[in-house]
Protein backbone atom coordinates (compact mmCIF):
# COMPACT_ATOMS: atom_id res chain seq x y z
CA UNK A 1 0.00 0.00 0.00
CA UNK A 2 1.19 3.28 -0.99
CA UNK A 3 0.22 6.66 0.68
CA UNK A 4 1.13 10.15 0.96
CA UNK A 5 0.70 12.70 3.37
CA UNK A 6 0.17 16.13 2.07
CA UNK A 7 0.16 19.81 3.59
CA UNK A 8 0.11 22.90 2.16
CA UNK A 9 0.39 26.33 2.89
CA UNK A 10 -1.68 29.69 1.13
CA UNK A 11 -2.42 33.05 0.40
CA UNK A 12 -5.20 33.07 2.34
CA UNK A 13 -8.09 30.51 3.23
CA UNK A 14 -10.68 31.42 0.86
CA UNK A 15 -9.64 29.69 -2.81
CA UNK A 16 -13.11 31.56 -3.98
CA UNK A 17 -11.63 35.01 -3.62
CA UNK A 18 -8.01 34.16 -5.68
CA UNK A 19 -6.07 32.78 -2.89
CA UNK A 20 -2.88 30.36 -4.45
CA UNK A 21 -1.04 27.67 -2.78
CA UNK A 22 2.51 29.07 -2.19
CA UNK A 23 4.02 25.94 -0.78
CA UNK A 24 3.62 21.87 -1.06
CA UNK A 25 4.82 19.01 1.55
CA UNK A 26 3.90 15.20 0.72
CA UNK A 27 5.86 12.54 2.65
CA UNK A 28 5.60 8.85 1.07
CA UNK A 29 4.38 6.20 3.59
CA UNK A 30 5.01 2.32 2.06
CA UNK A 31 3.27 -0.34 3.99
CA UNK A 32 2.88 2.01 6.69
CA UNK A 33 6.63 3.05 6.71
CA UNK A 34 8.30 6.18 6.09
CA UNK A 35 10.15 5.54 2.74
CA UNK A 36 12.48 8.62 2.99
CA UNK A 37 10.67 10.19 -0.44
CA UNK A 38 9.57 13.20 0.39
CA UNK A 39 8.01 16.22 -2.50
CA UNK A 40 8.72 19.62 -1.67
CA UNK A 41 8.69 22.90 -2.99
CA UNK A 42 7.70 26.94 -2.26
CA UNK A 43 5.56 28.75 -5.78
CA UNK A 44 5.35 32.17 -6.76
CA UNK A 45 1.37 32.79 -6.59
CA UNK A 46 1.86 36.08 -8.47
CA UNK A 47 -0.02 37.21 -6.27
CA UNK A 48 0.17 39.04 -2.31
CA UNK A 49 0.03 37.13 1.01
CA UNK A 50 -2.51 38.09 3.43
CA UNK A 51 -1.14 39.35 6.64
CA UNK A 52 -3.22 36.65 8.65
CA UNK A 53 -1.76 33.93 6.57
CA UNK A 54 1.80 35.65 7.12
CA UNK A 55 1.14 35.33 10.59
CA UNK A 56 0.74 31.57 10.74
CA UNK A 57 3.27 30.43 7.73
CA UNK A 58 5.91 32.80 8.18
CA UNK A 59 5.99 33.21 4.24
CA UNK A 60 6.92 36.56 3.03
CA UNK A 61 6.25 37.84 -0.86
CA UNK A 62 9.38 38.83 -1.15
CA UNK A 63 11.45 35.23 -0.87
CA UNK A 64 8.43 33.51 -3.04
CA UNK A 65 9.49 35.98 -6.11
CA UNK A 66 11.71 33.54 -7.91
CA UNK A 67 10.15 30.54 -7.04
CA UNK A 68 8.53 28.44 -9.43
CA UNK A 69 4.75 28.75 -11.00
CA UNK A 70 2.48 25.81 -10.28
CA UNK A 71 2.56 25.03 -13.61
CA UNK A 72 5.98 24.55 -13.32
CA UNK A 73 6.04 21.75 -11.20
CA UNK A 74 2.40 20.28 -11.69
CA UNK A 75 4.12 17.36 -13.74
CA UNK A 76 6.30 16.25 -10.60
CA UNK A 77 3.72 16.73 -8.60
CA UNK A 78 1.34 14.74 -10.15
CA UNK A 79 3.44 11.69 -10.85
CA UNK A 80 4.70 12.06 -6.70
CA UNK A 81 0.95 11.36 -6.07
CA UNK A 82 -0.35 9.13 -8.74
CA UNK A 83 -1.90 5.91 -7.56
CA UNK A 84 -1.39 6.39 -3.92
CA UNK A 85 -3.82 7.32 -1.17
CA UNK A 86 -3.51 10.70 -0.14
CA UNK A 87 -3.71 12.24 3.42
CA UNK A 88 -4.56 15.86 4.75
CA UNK A 89 -5.89 17.07 7.71
CA UNK A 90 -8.78 19.10 6.97
CA UNK A 91 -8.61 17.63 3.39
CA UNK A 92 -11.18 19.70 1.84
CA UNK A 93 -9.37 23.01 2.13
CA UNK A 94 -5.77 21.46 0.39
CA UNK A 95 -8.06 19.60 -2.24
CA UNK A 96 -10.24 22.45 -3.27
CA UNK A 97 -6.44 24.52 -3.39
CA UNK A 98 -4.75 21.92 -5.57
CA UNK A 99 -7.56 21.76 -7.58
CA UNK A 100 -8.07 25.46 -8.31
CA UNK A 101 -3.84 25.14 -9.44
CA UNK A 102 -4.77 22.32 -11.54
CA UNK A 103 -7.65 24.24 -13.17
CA UNK A 104 -5.50 27.45 -13.68
CA UNK A 105 -2.62 25.32 -15.15
CA UNK A 106 -4.52 23.66 -18.14
CA UNK A 107 -7.79 21.58 -18.65
CA UNK A 108 -5.80 18.73 -18.98
CA UNK A 109 -4.30 18.20 -15.16
CA UNK A 110 -7.74 17.52 -14.14
CA UNK A 111 -8.83 17.03 -10.43
CA UNK A 112 -6.46 16.07 -7.53
CA UNK A 113 -9.48 12.90 -7.40
CA UNK A 114 -8.62 11.76 -10.92
CA UNK A 115 -5.34 10.22 -9.59
CA UNK A 116 -5.47 9.74 -6.37
CA UNK A 117 -8.12 8.93 -3.50
CA UNK A 118 -7.99 11.13 -0.71
CA UNK A 119 -8.68 10.59 2.85
CA UNK A 120 -9.17 13.43 5.39
CA UNK A 121 -7.39 12.77 8.90
CA UNK A 122 -9.16 15.28 10.41
CA UNK A 123 -12.68 13.50 10.11
CA UNK A 124 -10.64 10.46 11.52
CA UNK A 125 -9.52 12.29 13.90
CA UNK A 126 -13.03 13.83 15.46
CA UNK A 127 -14.94 9.52 14.57
CA UNK A 128 -11.59 8.56 16.98
CA UNK A 129 -11.72 11.13 19.59
CA UNK A 130 -15.73 12.77 19.47
CA UNK A 131 -15.59 16.21 21.43
CA UNK A 132 -11.92 16.68 21.53
CA UNK A 133 -9.82 19.25 20.15
CA UNK A 134 -8.51 17.88 16.84
CA UNK A 135 -6.31 20.21 15.49
CA UNK A 136 -2.72 18.84 14.12
CA UNK A 137 -1.02 20.38 17.43
CA UNK A 138 -3.56 18.70 19.43
CA UNK A 139 -3.41 15.20 17.67
CA UNK A 140 0.30 15.59 18.29
CA UNK A 141 0.09 16.14 22.36
CA UNK A 142 -2.62 13.04 22.31
CA UNK A 143 -0.53 10.74 20.61
CA UNK A 144 2.67 11.86 21.97
CA UNK A 145 4.26 13.10 18.39
CA UNK A 146 6.98 15.86 19.77
CA UNK A 147 6.18 18.33 18.05
CA UNK A 148 8.59 21.29 19.84
CA UNK A 149 10.25 22.32 16.37
CA UNK A 150 6.78 23.62 14.61
CA UNK A 151 6.56 27.59 15.58
CA UNK A 152 5.02 27.74 12.76
CA UNK A 153 3.60 26.20 10.05
CA UNK A 154 5.17 24.62 7.39
CA UNK A 155 3.98 22.48 4.78
CA UNK A 156 6.75 19.35 4.73
CA UNK A 157 7.19 19.90 8.79
CA UNK A 158 3.43 19.65 9.30
CA UNK A 159 3.23 16.43 6.47
CA UNK A 160 5.96 14.98 8.48
CA UNK A 161 3.90 15.48 11.76
CA UNK A 162 1.21 14.59 10.21
CA UNK A 163 2.41 11.45 8.96
CA UNK A 164 3.12 9.92 12.95
CA UNK A 165 0.21 11.49 13.90
CA UNK A 166 -2.24 9.22 11.29
CA UNK A 167 0.11 5.93 12.16
CA UNK A 168 -0.20 6.72 15.92
CA UNK A 169 -3.92 7.44 15.42
CA UNK A 170 -4.69 3.68 13.00
CA UNK A 171 -2.23 1.36 14.84
CA UNK A 172 -4.17 -1.24 16.33
CA UNK A 173 -3.01 -3.73 19.76
CA UNK A 174 -1.16 -5.71 16.69
CA UNK A 175 0.82 -2.78 15.40
CA UNK A 176 4.11 -2.92 17.73
CA UNK A 177 4.71 0.58 16.31
CA UNK A 178 7.52 -0.23 13.86
CA UNK A 179 6.01 1.96 11.25
CA UNK A 180 5.27 4.90 13.23
CA UNK A 181 8.88 5.75 14.75
CA UNK A 182 11.92 4.97 12.71
CA UNK A 183 14.95 6.35 15.16
CA UNK A 184 18.35 6.15 13.79
CA UNK A 185 20.26 3.04 15.37
CA UNK A 186 23.66 4.12 16.75
CA UNK A 187 26.06 1.45 17.21
CA UNK A 188 25.35 -0.46 20.03
CA UNK A 189 27.62 -1.48 22.70
CA UNK A 190 28.08 -5.26 23.83
CA UNK A 191 27.37 -5.71 27.18
CA UNK A 192 29.56 -8.77 28.38
CA UNK A 193 28.41 -10.86 31.66
CA UNK A 194 28.37 -14.19 33.12
CA UNK A 195 27.26 -15.41 29.43
CA UNK A 196 29.89 -13.98 27.44
CA UNK A 197 32.31 -17.09 27.68
CA UNK A 198 29.65 -18.94 25.89
CA UNK A 199 29.69 -17.19 23.14
CA UNK A 200 26.55 -15.03 23.84
CA UNK A 201 26.12 -11.24 24.80
CA UNK A 202 23.50 -9.13 26.22
CA UNK A 203 22.57 -5.86 23.76
CA UNK A 204 21.02 -3.30 25.92
CA UNK A 205 18.69 -0.37 24.75
CA UNK A 206 19.96 2.76 24.25
CA UNK A 207 18.71 5.97 25.33
CA UNK A 208 16.90 7.17 22.32
CA UNK A 209 15.20 3.56 21.90
CA UNK A 210 14.04 3.81 24.90
CA UNK A 211 12.59 7.10 24.65
CA UNK A 212 10.88 6.08 21.40
CA UNK A 213 9.83 3.04 23.16
CA UNK A 214 8.36 5.08 26.36
CA UNK A 215 6.53 7.43 23.36
CA UNK A 216 5.07 4.67 21.51
CA UNK A 217 3.83 3.03 24.34
CA UNK A 218 1.89 6.42 25.56
CA UNK A 219 0.74 6.80 21.73
CA UNK A 220 -0.86 3.61 21.65
CA UNK A 221 -2.49 3.86 25.02
CA UNK A 222 -3.97 7.29 24.03
CA UNK A 223 -5.34 5.71 20.73
CA UNK A 224 -6.89 2.51 23.00
CA UNK A 225 -8.36 5.11 25.31
CA UNK A 226 -6.49 3.66 28.39
CA UNK A 227 -6.30 -0.11 27.49
CA UNK A 228 -2.87 -0.70 26.25
CA UNK A 229 -1.93 -4.23 27.74
CA UNK A 230 1.58 -2.56 28.02
CA UNK A 231 0.51 -0.31 30.97
CA UNK A 232 -1.58 -2.71 32.75
CA UNK A 233 0.43 -3.88 35.88
CA UNK A 234 0.77 -7.61 35.77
Amino acid sequence: MRQVVLDTETTGLEVKKGHRVIEIGCVELLERRPSGRTFHTFLNPDRAIDEGARAVHGIDDAFLHDKPRFRDIANEFLEFVAGAEIIAHNAGFDEGFLDAELRLAGPEFGRLADRSRVLDSLQLARERFPGQQNSLNALCKRLGVDNRHRELHGALIDAHLLADVYLAMTAGQGDLGLAVEMVEQPQRAVTTGPLAGDGLCVLRANEAELSAHARRIEAIDAASKGACVWKIPG
